[in-house]
């Protein structure tokens, strides 16, 4: 395993031993400002970022903050730039070390 993102704190694992792929979990925290903005597609589409979105609470009873738990799959450099992209927008960001196990709940 490796940190790549001290700051956060986010560990990667490795997803194959062959390639460059990696996958990292996160916890994103996302303010009322960017519920109407597309911030996980960006991911996808911009980043080329494969994204899984393992549980969402978004809306009334969440004091309209939303909070999604995310694994994400890419190389090491696009995963660095989804997270500074991420960073970039003030969102809270909690990474998780574990990718497989343990439940992980809003």
């Amino acid at each position: 395993m490796k940190i790549l993102n001290r700051k956060q704190n986010i560990i990667l694992s490795n997803f194959s031993k062959n390639s460059n792929t990696t996958q990292i979990r996160l916890r994103l925290y996302i303010p009322p400002c960017y519920q109407h903005q597309p911030v996980i597609s960006q991911l996808i589409s911009k980043y080329s970022l494969v994204v899984n979105i393992t549980r969402a609470s978004l809306g009334k009873n969440t004091d309209y903050r939303g909070c999604f738990d995310i694994q994400i799959r890419g190389e090491i450099s696009q995963i660095s730039s989804g997270l500074s992209y991420l960073e970039s927008l003030n969102l809270k960001i909690v990474g998780k070390p574990n990718v497989d196990g343990d439940s992980w709940f809003c």
